[in-house]
């Protein structure tokens, strides 16, 4: 098997907690912090699909973001898949705000099964490198990441140290240009680890009861569509 390696990080001009999830596939947060530079850079690394996995209102500019001509993005398609339904009448109860910690993934798939699936699809569908993102690039991509890496046959603390590599990576964002709002403020490195060591233990429970081909499946994803996602993620069936 191959494809297996630990999450690393890219460098696209602008981009945000950007990391190589495994093979062709990759994380990062919004992608309008990336600049035309950084377009052509995600081009010249093939990349041709963007995921994006945000709700609709969500997707809109803010006066920080840089000017990116439409041209320099017509090359990359740009996919709306979003992973959630945020005015879900259970979804405040569950989930607060927004999901926030690896611990309400089993609720956050329960509820939204046909939502993850098809974000499964579409990478299934799409041609060359693809990169799924959320808002902040740590846990509505987190889930995905998740799922991609036990696909590609990723250990648990393998798993988890790509967790804490997004969340530490959006708190340095927050260090440098501030937290978007108070739900999600910067957090110092003693506050950070709290945080981290009780997000590890949520997530190494998520993994325990996670099964993502018979999640998948029972969400419509088919064979032909696993077989092209793990083609993205670089891993080598051994028949």
């Amino acid at each position: 098997m191959e494809g297996t390696s630990a999450h690393r990080g890219v460098h696209w001009d602008g981009a945000v907690n950007a990391w190589r999830i495994a093979g062709d596939v990759y994380r990062m947060g919004r992608h309008e912090w990336v600049t035309e530079s950084g377009w052509q850079q995600m081009y010249d690394d093939g990349v041709r699909t963007v995921i994006d996995l945000r709700a609709s209102r969500e997707r809109r500019l803010r006066d920080t973001d840089p000017q990116v001509p439409d041209e320099a993005k017509a090359r990359i398609d740009v996919v709306h898949c979003p992973t959630e339904d945020p005015d879900h009448s259970d979804f405040g109860e569950l989930f607060g705000p927004y999901l926030k910690d690896p611990a309400q993934y089993g609720d956050y798939l329960h509820l939204f099964g046909d939502k993850i699936a098809a974000v499964f699809k579409a990478i299934a569908a799409s041609p060359g490198k693809v990169v799924v993102h959320c808002s902040a690039g740590r846990d509505r991509s987190g889930v995905i990441a998740v799922m991609l890496q036990r696909l590609a046959g990723a250990g648990d603390e393998e798993i988890v140290h790509g967790y804490e590599l997004a969340a530490r990576g959006i708190n340095e964002r927050h260090r440098t240009h501030g937290a978007p709002h108070a739900h999600d403020p910067y957090l110092s490195q003693d506050d950070l680890e709290v945080m981290r060591t009780s997000r590890r233990e949520g997530l190494r429970a998520f993994l325990g009861s996670l099964d993502v081909v018979g999640f998948l499946t029972a969400h419509g994803v088919s064979d032909p569509e696993f077989a092209a996602v793990r083609v993205k993620l670089g891993v080598v069936r051994q028949d």
